[in-house]
C-alpha cells in the first residue's frame, strides 16, 4: 500500500512537471478531431443534397412525361370582343397645302440667296411677310435696263421724225416742185406757140412779097426756117410736159412713198425695241418685288426642307444664306382643318386595308391624346425604295383625321391603328399558345394535372396579342403558353414531303423544246403568308411574335410577308446554341457557334458577365438592323 502510494505520487509529480506540454497535445488532438468532423459533415451534406436533387429531378422530369406545374405558364380559351388591327408608324401632314415657291428668275447664276425667312411653326395671317430674297443683282440689272429704255425711246423719236419728213417731202413735191415745173413748161409752150404764129405770118408775108418780086427768095427761106424752129420749140415743151406728168411725177411719188414706208418700218422696229425693253424693265421691277414673299392665306409656317433618301440627311434646309432655284418650294402653309396621316404599309398587309376603314391615331408628341380617323386612300403602286432599303415593298396609305385639334403639327410622328375587322364575340387565345409545325398551327391543351393533348387549330384574324380560333379549341380549355420549353409534351405529326415530280416534267419538256403538258396543273403555290401550302418540311418554328402591324411578320407566324422579326431570330439562335437550356449563352456555348457569327454574338454581352442573355441578344440584333446590318442568327 505504501509502495502504491509512492508510485501514485511519483506519477502525480511527473504529470505535474509535464502538464503544459500535455495540455497542448490534447488541444491539438481535439482540434484535429473537430476539423475531421466538419469535413465529414460537409461531405455527408453534399451527398444528401445531390441525392435529393437527383430524386427531385427524377420525380419532376422523369421519362413518363410528367412535369412540374410551377414550370407551366397557362391560360384559358375565352370568348370576347376582338379587334383585328394593322399597326403602322406614320407622319402627320395636311391634305391641303399652299406652297410658297420662288418666282424669281435668277439669270446667270441659276439661283438666288435667302436673306431672311420666318421661323418655322409661326402662325401667320394673309399678307404677312414670309421670305426675303437677295435682290442686289436684279437692282444692278434694273439700272442698266433703264438706260437701254431711254436709248430706245430716243430711237423711236428719231424714227417718228423721219416718217414725218418723208411725208412732208412727198407733199412738197406734189404741191410745190411738180406744179412749178409743170407751169414753167406750160409757159414755154405758150411762148413757143406765139413764136410759131409769128413765124408763120412772116413766112406768108414773105411768100407774097417774093411773088411780087419785092423780096428775094433768101428771105423766104429764112422765114421758113423760123417757122420750123418755132414748131420744134413747141414740140419740145409739149414733150417735157408729157414726161413730167406721166413719168417724172410717178417716179418721184414712188421714191417718196418708199422713203415713207422705210421710215415707218424703222419706226415700228424702234417702237418694238422700246416695248421689249420696257417689258424687260417691268419684269426686273416685278422680280425685285417678288424677292419679298407674303402669305397668300393664313396658316402655320412649315419650311420646305428636303431630305436625301440615303440615310435621311438634309439636302436642302430653308435658312438665311441658302440658295433656291426658280419654282422651288420654300414655305408650306398647311390647312390645319384638313390634317391626315400618311404611312407606308408592308406588302403582306396592304391587301387587308380598304378605303373607309376606321383608325385610331396616337401622336408621339401628345401623350394620352387619341385621335379618330378614316382610311381615304391606299396606293396601288409601291413606294420607291431608297438606297439602303430592302427589297420589301411598301404602299402609301392615307388616313384622314376627324376633327383634328389645333395642337397637332405637320411632320409629327404618329402611330396608326387601322381596324381591319372587329368581332364582338370571338374565341381567342394569346399568340404564345400557338406553335407552327409543317405549315399548320398547334396548341397544347392541359386535360389533367399531368395529362396533355396536342391539338391542330385553325386560326382566323390576329393582332399583336391575341389570335382568334376557328376550330380545334373550346371555350375555357387550359392551354400552355411556354411551348418551346416543353416541346417534349407535344405529339406532333410527321411532315409529309411535297411531291414535286411535275416540276421535273416541266424542266424535261423545256430542255426538249416542248410545251408544258396539259395534265400538269399549277403546283401548290404559296399561301397568303408567303409559305408553301403543303410543302416540304421547313423546320419546326414557334410563333415568333407579332409584327409591327398587328399580324405576324417574318418566318415566325402566319401571314408572313417580310423578313424574320427580331423575336424569331433570337428564338432560333437560343434554341440552336443554348445547349444547357438555362436561357442564356455561356462562353463555351458561344465558342461552339459558327465563326462567322461568333464575334457578333459575343459582342452582345453588354454587362460583361460572360453570358449573353435573351434580352442582350435582342438589343444587339435590333441595333445592327437599325445600322443597316444583318440580324445574324
Amino acid at each position: 500500500m505504501p509502495a502504491v502510494t509512492r508510485v501514485s505520487n511519483l506519477n502525480s509529480i511527473s504529470l505535474s512537471s509535464d502538464e503544459p506540454q500535455h495540455r497542448s497535445k490534447m488541444r491539438a488532438l481535439h482540434g484535429a478531431r473537430r476539423r475531421g468532423g466538419i469535413v465529414g459533415g460537409l461531405v455527408i451534406f453534399l451527398f444528401l443534397s445531390a441525392t435529393v436533387g437527383l430524386l427531385g429531378y427524377y420525380f419532376v422530369y422523369k421519362d413518363d412525361g410528367s412535369i412540374s406545374q410551377a414550370s407551366l405558364i397557362t391560360d384559358v380559351v375565352r370568348k370576347g370582343a376582338f379587334d383585328h388591327i394593322v399597326l403602322e408608324q406614320g407622319e402627320i401632314e395636311s391634305s391641303s397645302n399652299i406652297e410658297v415657291t420662288c418666282q424669281v428668275e435668277a439669270r446667270g447664276t441659276g439661283s438666288v440667296a435667302i436673306l431672311w425667312v420666318i421661323d418655322e411653326g409661326t402662325k401667320v395671317n394673309k399678307g404677312d411677310k414670309l421670305v426675303e430674297l437677295d435682290s442686289s443683282q436684279l437692282e444692278v440689272q434694273l439700272k442698266e435696263e433703264r438706260i437701254i429704255v431711254v436709248t430706245a425711246e430716243a430711237a423711236v423719236s428719231s424714227a417718228e421724225a423721219l416718217v414725218e419728213q418723208a411725208k412732208i417731202a412727198r407733199q412738197e413735191y406734189l404741191e410745190g416742185v411738180y406744179l412749178t415745173e409743170e407751169k414753167a413748161i406750160l409757159s414755154e409752150m405758150a411762148i413757143a406757140e406765139q413764136e410759131l404764129r409769128k413765124a408763120k405770118l412772116a413766112h406768108g408775108s414773105s411768100e407774097r412779097l417774093v411773088a411780087k418780086g419785092l423780096v428775094k427768095s433768101l428771105q423766104l427761106e429764112a422765114d421758113k426756117f423760123a417757122v420750123a424752129n418755132a414748131q420744134n420749140q413747141l414740140d419740145a415743151a409739149k414733150g417735157r410736159l408729157r414726161v413730167l406728168q406721166n413719168l417724172t411725177r410717178k417716179k418721184m411719188l414712188v421714191q417718196f412713198d418708199s422713203d415713207i414706208n422705210a421710215a415707218e418700218a424703222a419706226l415700228v422696229a424702234a417702237r418694238s425695241k422700246l416695248s421689249e425693253e420696257q417689258q424687260t424693265l417691268a419684269e426686273y421691277e416685278q422680280q425685285i418685288e417678288m424677292c419679298v414673299m407674303y402669305a397668300p392665306a393664313e396658316g402655320v409656317v412649315v419650311h420646305a426642307n428636303r431630305y436625301s433618301g440615303r440615310g435621311g440627311s438634309a439636302e436642302f434646309v430653308v435658312e438665311a444664306g441658302a440658295t433656291v432655284r426658280e419654282r422651288q418650294a420654300i414655305i408650306r402653309l398647311p390647312d390645319p382643318s384638313q390634317m391626315q396621316v400618311k404611312c407606308n404599309v408592308n406588302e403582306s398587309r396592304v391587301t387587308l386595308i380598304n378605303s373607309g376603314m376606321a383608325a385610331k391615331i396616337a401622336v408621339d408628341a401628345l401623350p394620352g391624346v387619341q385621335l379618330k380617323g378614316r382610311v381615304t386612300k391606299v396606293n396601288r403602286y409601291a413606294e420607291p425604295n431608297s438606297f439602303f432599303s430592302s427589297s420589301i415593298k411598301e404602299y402609301a396609305t392615307t388616313i384622314a383625321i376627324i376633327d383634328p385639334p389645333d395642337s397637332i403639327r405637320t411632320g409629327m410622328t404618329s402611330e396608326v391603328q387601322i381596324f381591319v375587322e372587329q368581332i364582338p364575340d370571338a374565341l381567342q387565345i394569346p399568340i404564345q399558345g400557338l406553335y407552327e409545325h409543317g405549315n399548320k398551327m398547334y396548341s397544347l391543351v392541359q386535360t389533367g394535372p399531368k395529362s396533355f393533348e396536342t391539338r391542330a387549330v385553325e386560326i382566323g384574324a390576329t393582332n399583336d396579342k391575341m389570335a382568334t380560333i376557328k376550330s380545334g379549341l373550346a371555350e375555357n380549355e387550359t392551354i400552355i403558353l411556354n411551348l418551346r420549353e416543353h416541346l417534349t409534351l407535344m405529339d406532333l405529326p410527321e411532315v409529309v414531303e411535297q411531291d414535286n415530280s411535275d416540276m421535273r416534267d416541266i424542266a424535261t419538256n423545256s430542255e426538249r423544246g416542248g410545251t408544258i403538258p396539259a395534265d400538269v396543273g399549277p403546283a401548290d403555290g404559296p399561301s397568303a403568308g408567303g409559305r408553301p401550302a403543303d410543302g416540304p418540311p421547313v423546320g419546326e418554328r414557334g410563333f415568333g411574335g407579332p409584327s409591327a402591324a398587328g399580324g405576324f411578320g417574318g418566318a415566325g407566324g402566319p401571314g408572313a410577308g417580310g423578313p424574320p422579326d427580331v423575336a424569331t431570330i433570337v428564338t432560333r439562335s437560343m434554341e440552336r446554341n443554348d445547349t444547357d437550356g438555362d436561357g442564356k449563352l455561356s462562353q463555351e456555348e458561344i465558342n461552339n457557334i459558327d465563326e462567322n457569327r461568333r464575334e457578333s454574338v459575343a459582342a452582345a454581352d453588354s454587362n460583361g458577365d460572360g453570358f449573353v442573355s435573351r434580352a442582350e441578344l435582342t438589343e444587339s440584333i435590333k441595333k445592327r438592323m437599325s445600322e443597316g446590318g444583318g440580324g445574324g442568327r
